[in-house]
């Protein structure tokens, strides 16, 4: 068996052609086809991780909406500075409704507390305790927000009166000046 050059040739070239194809052909095919993957997993996990983003900025925007409804309802529930009178005197009401004397009231100078203005009013009232309570009762259940502060309770020993309640009521309300210059801008 001799095979001779050209049989060697032919040999070669069957041989030579695989492992050839091989090194020029196939491994970078297969590095190309490699960093592809690569690059397609890459940019699978940004656009999980922007689907997130989203979802959640879809919940923020929802929980943007509720912030501002409940911003909305809180402002609700704070009169203008025209509806403070009627406010005074509906808390004024309400003090002889519980059963208490007419309230001695003292007005002090509006205090600007955050986006809104806080109206002190220095209170006395005299009666019987289960008519204070009450008082405090509806105070509470008033639509508009107060705060009673500085609270002083001393007892009294006179005909119907057993107690005497001094205290601080703030009523929070908007100012008609800073709200039309807030609309304006």
């Amino acid at each position: 068996m001799n095979i001779g050059v050209r049989g060697a040739m032919l040999i070669g070239i069957v041989v030579g052609m695989p492992v050839a194809s091989y090194f020029l052909v196939f491994k970078p095919q297969n590095k190309a086809i490699a960093a592809a993957k690569k690059e397609v997993d890459h940019k699978a996990g940004l656009l999980a991780k922007l689907r997130e983003e989203t979802a959640r900025n879809a919940d923020l925007a929802r929980a943007n909406e509720e912030i501002q409804r409940s911003v909305k309802t809180i402002e609700a529930r704070l009169p203008s500075g025209k509806e403070l009178d009627g406010l005074v005197r509906q808390v004024s009401d309400l003090a002889v409704a519980s059963g208490l004397q007419p309230p001695a009231m003292k007005s002090a100078k509006p205090v600007p507390a955050a986006l809104y203005m806080e109206q002190p009013i220095e209170m006395e009232v005299l009666g019987n305790f289960v008519g204070f309570f009450t008082f405090l009762a509806h105070i509470e259940k008033l639509p508009r927000i107060t705060r009673i502060h500085d609270l002083k309770i001393s007892g009294m020993a006179r005909d119907d009166v057993e107690l005497k309640a001094e205290f601080t009521l703030s009523i929070y309300f908007q100012d008609d000046k800073p709200l039309a210059q807030g609309a304006t801008q």
